[in-house]
């Protein structure tokens, strides 16, 4: 009966990889155009180039100014450096690895979900944790990070990839800030399925993504961090396997690059969808990268592209 289990649950993965294949397969890259403003970022012309592919799942990438990526795969376990010319060098196996981000000592943070945890990840490929529990509690499955203006990591807690068998401790998907001395703060948790999230420039706002809704909130920010005046900034609406509200990243001028449904959706900072950036596969994350930073590296489930903008990004553990 075993056996016979295995071979069921070999087919049932071979028919999902098949329809993810079909639907990926009627998808191409485009510019959809909502406003005149929208060519101010992104040019006419501009090519979608492939960096790498033969991934399982792809998220969290960093650009590192040595001149690689570090990208997670969340199927494989593994995370890597990926070079522009598609060369991958692992860093690290671990399970379920998603959202990652470099802390103002360039240490890179990852969200390690079967760990439950955020860790620190050194270049040969070892590890430290740094917060795995709110309250005595366990986290769910931390799932993106972000430096704060004032050096603190911030990060979401959904249960996206709580490990099967595991108990939720936590009854609630939270949102939290880390400091330098451990110390773990809920900023709030009113969000059912919060996933990525970024700050404005000026450090005044705060984006969170809520997958489950399919919106962007946008929440006021105090000097120490606490958030206040939680409002829906955009909602990105689409069917089952269009895609949901995921990675977030923000340009110098305060314009937000989401992922969402087929795409990247490009807002200003009044919450104006501008259009969209239409891919070929559904991204799940982006960072900005190349030496002059107007370039967006894109993590879309089995590859990573490359794509060269007019706008330059914001990287807030670059920030002052």
């Amino acid at each position: 009966m075993k056996f016979g289990n295995t071979i069921l649950l070999h087919l049932m993965s071979v028919v999902c990889l098949l329809l993810t294949a079909s639907a990926q397969d009627s998808r191409a890259f485009g510019l959809q155009a909502l406003s005149p403003k929208f060519w101010d970022l992104v040019d006419h012309h501009v090519k979608l180039e492939t960096v790498a592919t033969g991934f399982g799942f792809t998220e969290g990438p960093m650009w590192d100014a040595a001149g690689f990526l570090y990208v997670s795969d969340e199927t494989i376990n593994q995370i890597f450096r990926v070079y522009p010319n598609g060369k991958k060098e692992e860093v690290i196996a671990l399970g379920d690895p998603d959202g990652n981000t470099f802390d103002r000592q360039h240490r890179l943070i990852d969200c390690a979900s079967v760990l439950r945890a955020i860790i620190a990840v050194t270049p040969d490929g070892k590890y430290k944790i740094l917060a795995d529990r709110y309250d005595g509690k366990k986290f769910n499955s931390p799932n993106d990070v972000v430096v704060g203006p004032d050096g603190a990591l911030y990060f979401t807690d959904p249960t996206l990839d709580l490990v099967a068998g595991e108990k939720q401790e936590i009854p609630f998907q939270g949102v939290y800030r880390l400091d330098d001395k451990g110390n773990v703060r809920l900023l709030t948790k009113d969000l059912t399925q919060p996933n990525g999230l970024a700050f404005s420039p000026d450090g005044k706002h705060f984006y969170i993504d809520d997958s489950e809704k399919r919106n962007i909130r946008v929440y006021d920010v105090a000097a120490d961090g606490t958030l206040s005046n939680g409002r829906i900034f955009g909602e990105e609406p689409g069917t089952k396997n269009d895609g949901v509200p995921d990675g977030i990243k923000v340009d110098k001028s305060g314009n937000l690059f989401v992922t969402g449904p087929k795409g990247i959706w490009v807002w200003d900072a009044n919450g104006n969808h501008l259009g969209t950036i239409a891919l070929p596969e559904q991204p799940a994350n982006l960072t900005w990268g190349d030496k002059d930073y107007r370039t967006l590296y894109i993590t879309a489930t089995t590859s990573v592209y490359r794509l060269e903008l007019k706008t330059q990004g914001y990287v807030p553990y670059l920030a002052p």
